[in-house]
């Protein structure tokens, strides 16, 4: 499949609740949808609380679908009680490389 839309984001999560964070994105319903090429959690090396995301999925019109289904909501209102002040997101569609776990 072939990626034409991506982010990167990045979310901070009230102190203490980093990990509470990492869990739900990782259960998050876009995992398995077969229009999310890439979605990577990371977090700052530094800052246990800071979590990055990258995401890249077939269209974007995929990507607004996705996000009006019931599920895709849930997780959204589930994540804003977790997080502080506003997440940043930056243009970025994957191309390559690899990540195993």
């Amino acid at each position: 499949m072939t990626v034409t839309h991506g982010f990167q984001a990045t979310m901070t999560a009230h102190l203490g609740k980093g990990d509470d964070l990492v869990a739900l994105l990782l259960a998050a319903p876009s995992l398995p949808h077969e229009d999310c090429v890439v979605f990577l959690v990371s977090r700052s090396a530094s800052d246990p609380d800071v979590v990055h995301v990258t995401e890249g999925w077939t269209t974007p019109e995929a990507h607004a679908a996705f996000f009006a289904t019931t599920p895709a909501q849930d997780l959204v209102a589930r994540l804003q009680l977790l997080l502080v002040g506003e997440s940043t997101y930056t243009d970025a569609v994957p191309v390559g490389g690899k990540a195993s776990f």
